[in-house]
This record gives C-alpha cells, sequence and structure tokens, in this order.
C-alpha cells in the first residue's frame, strides 16, 4: 500500500488499486468506533469521509453497511408498525415480511439493496402465480418500511419509490339490483340475523363495523349509530378492535327500516338475555351470540350464503350488501359525497371509482333530465 498524503487523513491506496478510508465515529461503549469508506479514485474517498464528518457535526448517524434487510425489517415491525397501526394490519405485514420479503431479499445488506433488486423481487412474485393486487401490496409493504429507514438515515434514498408496481385490473364490483334486494330481505324474514342483513344493507357497515356495534353505540331515539369499533380476529381470538381509518369512526343517521330492525333486536336478544340465565355474558353487543358473547364473521357469512340460496340469489360476498347498499343510493340520487360520509371512505375518488358501474345509468338520467328542463331539446 502507498503512503497516505500530506493532510489526507486516513485515506490510502490498497494493493487492488481501489482507494480506502476511515473515519472516526468516536467512543461507543468504550470502544472507539470507525467507518470504513471505499472508492476508484482518492477524491472519491475524501468526498465520502468529508459527508460522514459534516453529517456526524449536524447529529445524522453515518449509515451502516452490516444491517442486513431481514434485520431491519425486524425492527421497524417491532418497533414502528406494531404501535402505530391496527393488530390485524401488524399481522398482515408480519407475514408479508416473513413469507415474501425475507426469504428473497432479507440477506441483503439494507444499504446494498437496488431498484434492481426490487423490480426482480416483483417479477419473481408475478411468475410464481401472486396477483398483481398482492404484488402492489408487497412494494407498498417495502416502500412504508424504507421511508423509514430513510427518515432514520440508515439508507441514501427509498429504492422501493424508484420502481413503479405492476398493473391490476379492477374487479367489477357484484350489486343487488332493487329487485334483488327485495328476494334478499324476504328469504331473511324471521331468520336469527334478519336485522343484522337490513342494517347491514341499509347503512353500508362494514361486516366488522356490524359485529362491533354495541348498544352504547345506538341512539334509537335520535335515529343514529355511531361506528366506534370492530370485532376481527386476531391471533384465533375474536378481538374488538379501532376502525379501519379515522374516516371509518363516524355517525350514521338511520333509516326507518334499520330503526325498525334495531328494535326487534333488542326485543328478541332480552329473550336470548332471559333464556341464557347465567350463561349470559353481558357485553353490550348489539349483534352477538345466544349467549351474549362476540359473533363470528365465518358463522355471519354462512347463515348469509344460506338466505342467498333461499332466495335463488348467486353466490356473493358479505361485502357486496355495503357495495349495494352504496349503487342503491347513487341511483337514487344521493350524492356521492353523502355515500362516502356513510361508508367512511377516506376520499371521493375511492368512492367514485368503485361504483363506476352506476355512471351510464346516472348519465342517461342526466341527459333525459336537461331534455325535461329544455322541453325535449330544441328543434
Amino acid at each position: 500500500m502507498s503512503k497516505r498524503g500530506q493532510n489526507e487523513g486516513s485515506i490510502y491506496k490498497r494493493k487492488d488499486g481501489r482507494w480506502a478510508g476511515a473515519v472516526s465515529l468516536g467512543y461507543v461503549g468504550g470502544k472507539l468506533k470507525r467507518k470504513a469508506v471505499y472508492g476508484g479514485t482518492r477524491r472519491e474517498v475524501q468526498d465520502r469521509m468529508t459527508v460522514i464528518l459534516r453529517d456526524q457535526l449536524r447529529g445524522i448517524p453515518a449509515i451502516g453497511e452490516r444491517q442486513t434487510l431481514a434485520d431491519f425489517l425486524e425492527r421497524w415491525l417491532s418497533d414502528v408498525v406494531r404501535p402505530s397501526v391496527r393488530p390485524r394490519t401488524h399481522t398482515s405485514y408480519e407475514q408479508l415480511v416473513r413469507l415474501h420479503l425475507k426469504p428473497a431479499l432479507g440477506r441483503l445488506p439494507l444499504v446494498k439493496l437496488t431498484p434492481e433488486h426490487v423490480q426482480q423481487f416483483m417479477n419473481d412474485k408475478l411468475g410464481a402465480g401472486l396477483s398483481a393486487r398482492t404484488v402492489q401490496y408487497l412494494r407498498a409493504v417495502l416502500r412504508r418500511a424504507l421511508s423509514q429507514a430513510l427518515r432514520w438515515n440508515l439508507v441514501a434514498r427509498n429504492v422501493a419509490t424508484l420502481v413503479d408496481p405492476p398493473k391490476a385490473k379492477r374487479k367489477a364490483v357484484r350489486v343487488m339490483s332493487p329487485d334483488e334486494v327485495s328476494l334478499f330481505l324476504d328469504a331473511a324474514k324471521g331468520q336469527r340475523f334478519e336485522p343484522l342483513l337490513i342494517v347491514a344493507i341499509s347503512t353500508g357497515l362494514r361486516q366488522g363495523e356490524l359485529l362491533g356495534l354495541r348498544w352504547e353505540d345506538v341512539d334509537l331515539p335520535a335515529s343514529v349509530i355511531h361506528v366506534r369499533h370492530a370485532v376481527q380476529r386476531i391471533n384465533s381470538k375474536l378481538t374488538l378492535t379501532e376502525p379501519k381509518t379515522e374516516r371509518s369512526r363516524r355517525t350514521i343517521r338511520l333509516p326507518q327500516i334499520a330503526a325498525k330492525a334495531l328494535q326487534t333486536q333488542r326485543a328478541r336478544q332480552n329473550e336470548e338475555r332471559l333464556a341464557a340465565g347465567g350463561r349470559w355474558n353481558d357485553l353490550g353487543f348489539v349483534f352477538g351470540t345466544s349467549i351474549g358473547t362476540p359473533l363470528d364473521a365465518r358463522n355471519l357469512t354462512r347463515h348469509f350464503a344460506r338466505v342467498l340460496t333461499r332466495a335463488g340469489l348467486p353466490r356473493l360476498k358479505f361485502h357486496s350488501l355495503r357495495h349495494s347498499c352504496a349503487s342503491l343510493l347513487l341511483t337514487q340520487h344521493v350524492p356521492a359525497r353523502a355515500v362516502m360520509e356513510l361508508l367512511g371512505h377516506s376520499e371521493i375518488r375511492l368512492t367514485m371509482d368503485t361504483y363506476s358501474h352506476v355512471m351510464p345509468q346516472l348519465m342517461t338520467e342526466a341527459a333525459n333530465a336537461m331534455d325535461d328542463a329544455l322541453g325535449g331539446g330544441v328543434s
């Protein structure tokens, strides 16, 4: 190795022709810590050392090269994600990290992750049969994690933002027509879950929000309900959680059909309380089991499927009740903004994109309304 030049600090040329340097980061745990820097020229190394020393003076830690992506993701999940999101969201992130990100990219040093790595990862996942929507979600999780790494000055850039997500085809939303809704409600008459199904189709509540509704959230004299909780299965246990988003925490005015259904539910639940006796759990759920405990969504979904069969309707997801509610309101000329607030959507674009299938009918009605306003058009 050649000697260092005067006033160049610890910069030297290696036997392989590359230049190297080391910056003292001070004492950590009683030991002097140094940061190694490499480059093709003396000037390149010197510039990198200058940046490190400048950041050190500003209190910004030097970017380390030993931490792997897997190590960082574990820390991110425990220190950042767990305290800031709902348990179910943390579980979802943890599964994506454990099953996909760590096996494919985890061994790479965090600072050496490149856009090419991310692109190849997404291509491999699509080739393995994952849907474009799932791969979009994987990229979003990685992007969010690397954003935190950037804020902590562990990386110089967020490479996930430099790669475009795959295009995902939007699935057509299947909703019930007004005639099908009538058949569905007729088939549900007299069934234990009839009140719940009426409230679902008339208010657009999510399944978890319905199951998390408690009597303290219901104001029947004022005909309003307050959406404050949801029931979700987390780690095999039914758990009362916060709403999906801040927008999801909302107050809904009840249509008369829903208010009457809730009155019926209260009377029926009083009968179940008397029948259960000492086995009754006074947890306050509006729609619970026959002994007052939280209702499992899987049991509700099975009952929903039986009602569809009884009505002669095709197989649908329970979430289609929410979609059907929104479509019925839009075709009744309820403003999209009001539908957005009812559903708890974060922005009106989501409402309009999801229910774009009703737009042709609305546009036709708008054209007819203009004809009426102009007396059948200009001759």
